[in-house]
């Protein structure tokens, strides 16, 4: 199993002009405020504060760009369907959001995170939908699995697929922070993504 032996935080930006130049593949991370973005950055890259955690939801504003092995980024994208936040910047948000995605050249994959406790929500669904119509390479990973019991993933797994549409063989990560579950997985498919 490969391993990740340097991350640090890039930078954070709001258009395309701030992205990095460098041409390095990227990996985005999409999901709602409060799903565990930073936990799975942090978990993915072995380090305990590289992304910031907050028990604020919808504090990420900006694309936040990881460096990892200085071979790859990792970007974390605002969270969605997050209330507490106006009109007005949930559309600069999403159009921030949809910008990147359709247009940046150096994306070469999509992880998708969704809280296992809970069906998919409406915002879930239609970026996971969105994702499928542009044909993103792309992963669901189910995080918090750790407020669950281990046998209960496989229902709860099931509804993520169902209310997804899921095919049956894209990958449906079972994913704790916490303890580790789904971390090597987790790995692989990031690693594989950016070979």
């Amino acid at each position: 199993m490969k391993k990740i032996t340097t991350a640090e935080y890039s930078l954070s930006a709001v258009k395309p002009s701030q992205y990095p130049q460098d041409g390095l593949p990227e990996i985005a991370l999409v999901g709602r405020s409060n799903v565990g973005k930073s936990a799975f950055i942090n978990a993915v890259a072995g380090r305990k504060s590289l992304a910031r955690t907050s028990g604020q939801p919808g504090k990420t504003r900006t694309l936040n760009f990881y460096c990892l092995n200085g071979a790859f980024y990792l970007v974390d994208l605002p969270g969605y369907g997050f209330a507490r936040v106006s009109q007005a910047a949930k559309k600069q948000w999403a159009a921030m959001i949809e910008t990147y995605l359709q247009n940046r050249l150096e994306l070469c994959f999509v992880i998708q995170l969704v809280d296992i406790r809970h069906e998919p929500t409406a915002d879930d669904v239609q970026m996971y939908e969105w994702l499928r119509a542009y044909d993103a390479p792309r992963a669901v990973v189910a995080t918090k699995a750790d407020k669950i019991s281990r046998g209960r993933y496989l229902q709860h797994t099931k509804v993520i697929r169902n209310k997804l549409k899921m095919e049956k063989e894209e990958p449906l990560i079972v994913f704790s922070a916490i303890n580790g579950t789904g971390l090597e997985e987790a790995r692989e498919i990031v690693f594989k993504a950016v070979e």
